[in-house]
């Protein structure tokens, strides 16, 4: 067996990107950009309005003028040309460009309007409410660097480099194939003995899709190994990773590792608790992770190494998947034993609580986990008010 620390070094080492594709940017909400987004001129590219009322310029004003006569209007989206005459004020309104030589607006509240022009009490004046040139970004500014998550603020910076596409990773296909004889599909069970729900598949796509994965496929396979080859080669052709859920341990039907031929072993074996027979590797150029068959254990075993694989090709850091902090014991926290200990646990006001049921096979525990807090081998028992490190689900 290896540590937990190991299995994720040896993770991060394991995978870059997947290729890049464009998108437009109303299907890029989540994506990963590919490539450095530069701004492809200044913005503003003239200096603009920052209020609505009147340009004028400012040696004029310096000059001892408190008088204007009003000539034309300015709008946001006009393009002003020409010059203007000395002793001549703008109507202008914010975003509007201001004309060549006009250096200040005065805000509309501070003047008065007749209809000779407009006048005004240069005491009333401070900053002259004009967003210069290049005050945003400059051109060939980096604004977007490769990585970044494009999240709504990015999305807007991005069509404000009038960006219509984006270069972003391609999100990984992932298939999921759930082996097991007693498994059937939710709404079969309950008139099959000895037959359950296949819950786990549901829980790994929903998780997968949560850390990048762009399609999700869901198959079931008998415990026969034949089958399973089979249903491996045809994966083999599409996916970018293939989940092996169950067939995981050494019983005679447990065929998850023989399915794969040749299978190259990155991860086998973790010194952890639930989910010591996880196991990650490659076979014919596609990623491979192995899950155990037990709902709490597949989860587990998910959360801490299939969504960093996914983050990883999807162009973000393996590590973002691995944030853990410190917050305070709600509750107490019992010893653990020999292997390092992964607590199913939820949050509240006074702190982290440990789920009610630690079995690797528990499913009632699924709708109040939140957190997995992290314990090392041989720790003591954890009393209320200490601080334990947890990772969000």
């Amino acid at each position: 067996m290896i540590s937990f620390d190991e299995a994720c070094r040896r993770l991060t080492d394991l995978v870059e990107p997947l290729d890049a594709e464009s998108v437009a940017l109303d299907e890029a909400d989540g994506r990963v950009l590919a490539h450095d987004i530069l701004a492809p001129r200044d913005s503003p590219a003239q200096a603009v309005s920052a209020m609505d009322g009147y340009a004028i310029r400012d040696s004029e004003l310096k000059a001892g003028r408190t008088a204007w006569t009003v000539s034309g209007e300015i709008y946001a989206g006009d393009a002003p040309s020409g010059e203007w005459p000395a002793e001549v004020c703008v109507r202008i309104f914010t975003g509007a460009p201001l004309p060549v030589g006009f250096d200040r607006v005065v805000p509309q509240e501070l003047v008065r309007t007749t209809a000779e022009g407009m006048s005004l009490d240069p005491h009333q004046l401070s900053s002259p409410h004009v967003r210069q040139a290049g005050s945003d970004f400059r051109a060939q500014q980096i604004l977007l660097r490769r990585g970044c998550v494009l999240h709504p603020g990015a999305l807007l910076l991005a069509a404000a480099a009038d960006r219509p596409f984006v270069s972003v990773s391609r999100r990984p296909r992932v298939s999921i194939i759930s082996s097991g004889d007693e498994l059937v599909a939710p709404g079969t069970a309950l008139d099959r003995p000895g037959r359950v729900p296949d819950s786990v598949s549901y829980g790994v796509a929903s998780l997968a899709r949560q850390w990048g994965a762009g399609v999700v496929k869901r198959l079931h396979a008998p415990d026969d190994l034949a089958t399973l080859r089979r249903a491996v080669a045809e994966e083999q052709t599409n996916a970018d990773v293939i989940v092996m859920t169950g067939g995981a341990s050494v019983g005679e039907r447990d065929y998850a590792r023989a399915a794969f031929e040749p299978l190259e072993l990155i991860i086998d074996k973790v010194a952890m608790k639930p989910g010591k027979p996880v196991w990650v590797g490659r076979s014919r150029g596609r990623l491979v992770v192995g899950l155990p068959g037990n709902p709490t254990a597949a989860m587990v075993t998910a959360r801490l190494f299939l969504a960093p694989l996914l983050a990883a090709l999807s162009g973000r850091s393996p590590t973002e998947a691995w944030v853990w902090r410190y917050a305070p014991v709600g509750q107490p926290f019992a010893p653990t034993g020999e292997r390092e200990v992964f607590v199913r646990a939820h949050m509240d006001a006074a702190g982290a609580h440990p789920c009610g049921s630690q079995d690797s096979s528990a499913q009632a525990v699924m709708g109040e986990w939140t957190l997995l807090a992290r314990r090392g081998p041989d720790a003591p028992g954890l009393p209320t008010g200490s601080q334990v490190q947890v990772l969000a689900l």
